[in-house]
């Protein structure tokens, strides 16, 4: 049967305590005992349907965790404060001293800034390779490799990894497979494909209003069991706990988020397919010049399209800021980091979400200074969007005036 993953989200059903049609709020860090001996039992482990402290769980952060895992299609998942938080606690719990991570190049910033230069610390290693090249992966894992580290569509260059085999390549030398799905979710599904632990910034396409940080790790229960644990869950230990009210904020807008990744992915669609007709070095997975579109289609639910990032190359950083300064001008959208948002954000990833990344290592993987990575907003009018963002791009000598 064909994974449904907006459906899955729809079939939840929550009450509040009074009837509500959303659950009621737990505005509480520690929760009550009739009994020492329950509070014991839940200190443990066994007593289910507890709750003791809300840096363990609380209600509204397992309602969010419990929608989302059926989004996912993994057995449950566990919610943080931070996209990083989640990254973080999941390789931590993974890895130990001496341990190995082979990770795709192409990585956000703080991510790859994590396993370059914090995690040495821990006497834990990183080798960053072309995710694309199934070869090179292979040849990069040692016996002291625990997992393989990939997005599903990489930021800022948009790569696209293929998950099934990656997967197959994990179980081949007993590794774990994590794959960070920010940039596409309903669009692809890792676990389906075999991915053992899946994450997502929250703050992003899942949220979609700028307003709110969040992680979640998606995975087996055993799994999550393991990172919440008292004794040596790195969940629990670190305590990146999404705070109750932002949980359920988060829980609201997931409700429309395979409305929004339609309209995201259908305005990128089009704007990408303009761009590149205009002779703009534009990478698009849902153009047929990207490298990795026949893959993207083999893995997406069509029904959410090839999500709503694009980037162009405008040949140098000044060009890129000026562009994008003129845009914000017009306001065609904001300059900014981040993504998901109703309105299009705008950045030169260079300097600015991958500027963790050295100069050389950037021009090696192709990040040159003169891109502009773009999250396409909700706009009604993509069309007019277009108009206006050509515009821009002829008084800046980027595109010549047309002649139409």
């Amino acid at each position: 049967m064909t994974f449904k993953p907006a459906n899955n989200i729809q079939d939840l059903q929550y009450f509040g305590e009074f009837g509500g049609v959303n659950p009621s709020i737990s505005d509480s860090s520690t929760y009550t005992f009739l009994s020492a001996k329950t509070m014991f039992d839940t200190f443990e482990g066994n007593a289910d349907g507890c709750y003791l402290y809300s840096r363990h769980s609380s209600p509204s952060n397992l309602y969010l965790g419990e929608a989302l895992a059926a989004m996912e299609g993994t057995e449950t998942a566990n919610v943080t404060a931070s996209g990083m938080g989640a990254i973080t606690s999941v390789l931590l719990q993974l890895c130990g001293s001496e341990d190995h991570i082979v990770s795709s190049r192409t990585i956000y910033g703080g991510t790859y800034a994590f396993m370059k230069n914090f995690m040495p610390r821990f006497n834990i290693s990183t080798s960053f390779i072309d995710i694309t090249d199934l070869n090179a992966v292979e040849a990069a894992i040692t016996k002291h490799t625990k997992v393989i580290y990939c997005e599903s569509v990489s930021n800022p260059l948009l790569e696209v990894a293929d998950i099934k085999s990656l997967s197959q390549l994990a179980k081949k030398h007993n590794l774990k497979l994590v794959v960070d799905n920010t940039f596409s979710p309903l669009s692809i599904a890792p676990k389906t494909l075999g991915a053992d632990v899946v994450i997502h910034s929250l703050t992003k396409f899942i949220n979609g209003s700028s307003d709110t940080v969040g992680g979640v790790v998606c995975g087996t229960q055993d799994f999550i069991n393991d990172l919440r644990n008292v004794n040596n869950g790195a969940a629990m230990l670190l305590g990146p706990t999404m705070d109750s009210l932002r949980a359920a904020s988060i829980l609201k807008n997931l409700r429309t988020l395979h409305i929004r990744m339609q309209q995201h992915s259908k305005n990128a669609l089009f704007l990408a397919r303009k761009f590149e007709a205009n002779g703009l070095k534009t990478v698009y997975p849902g153009l047929e010049s990207h490298p990795s579109h026949e893959l993207f289609k083999s893995m997406m639910n069509e029904t959410y399209g090839f999500g709503g990032m694009l980037t162009i190359d405008v040949g140098n950083l000044d060009t890129a800021n000026a562009l994008m300064e003129l845009m914000q001008h017009k306001n065609l959208g904001y300059l900014a980091v981040s993504l998901g948002f109703y309105k299009t954000l705008f950045s030169a990833p260079g300097t600015s979400t991958s500027s963790e990344i050295p100069i050389e290592e950037q021009q090696k993987m192709g990040l040159s200074n003169g891109l502009i990575r773009f999250s396409i907003g909700l706009d009604a009018d993509i069309e007019r969007t277009y108009s206006i963002m050509r515009k821009c791009m002829e008084e800046l000598g980027v595109l010549q005036p047309s002649m139409v």
